[in-house]
């Protein structure tokens, strides 16, 4: 618990562009590059980490916990590359954040997903995770070539994967058997505590705009 709170209270003090620069904003020139920059990115990027880890704990119980998981790297290298070549998913960041109140929430109402149900989630919000991703290479100045794209999505693939199966192997290690689990539930709530936080961050701008122009 203590490491979860600690976690909880670093995502709580970064705003939705925390630091996605695992190279310190040097640009990315080689495979290399690609892959490091593609690794770091979901792990600096707290709002990408807590929906992954919420994620596996979700596939944990869906029965397939490392079939569901794919569906959602697939669809988030599809929604990488297509703002690669130029066409972004709308709103992302919002939606971004509206996935971690609703898997946060799923996971907090102990309630079992379907493999249907998990793959449908998984995969339309991975989309659009993938496009905010995808925003660090096409907005790259010059470019990047088809090696630091290949790496870049190696690096965010297999990070992802392996950090959803993570969560859900160590949530069950802690001895959470079904989904009503305290330990699982008590994850979905941190996940979508978070998500609520950032929610009133975008709307925080907007609302005291209105305030004073009334």
């Amino acid at each position: 618990m203590k490491k979860l709170i600690t976690a909880a209270g670093l995502s709580l003090a970064a705003s939705p562009a925390l630091a996605h620069h695992p190279l310190n904003g040097m640009p990315m020139e080689t495979f290399t590059h690609g892959l490091m920059s593609g690794a770091g990115h979901p792990v600096l990027g707290f709002d990408h980490l807590f929906f992954v880890v919420a994620m596996g704990v979700a596939a944990l119980f869906t029965g397939r916990k490392l079939m569901t998981p794919a569906a959602y790297i697939g669809a988030m290298l599809v929604g990488c590359g297509l703002m690669y070549a130029g066409i972004a998913m709308p709103i992302a960041e919002t939606v971004i954040v509206l996935s971690l109140i609703v898997l946060g929430g799923i996971v907090l109402s102990g309630k079992a997903l379907n493999t249907a149900a998990a793959v449908l989630i998984f995969a339309t919000f991975g989309l659009f995770h993938g496009s905010a991703f995808g925003g660090s290479i096409a907005g790259q100045e010059g470019g990047v070539g088809g090696a630091v794209l290949l790496g870049y999505l190696i690096g965010l693939g297999v990070v992802q994967y392996l950090i959803a199966i993570a969560a859900g192997w160590a949530v069950q290690k802690l001895g959470a058997t079904d989904a009503t689990a305290i330990n699982a539930r008590l994850g979905g709530a941190m996940v979508a505590g978070v998500g609520v936080f950032l929610a009133l961050e975008i709307v925080e701008g907007p609302l005291v705009a209105a305030i004073a122009g009334a």
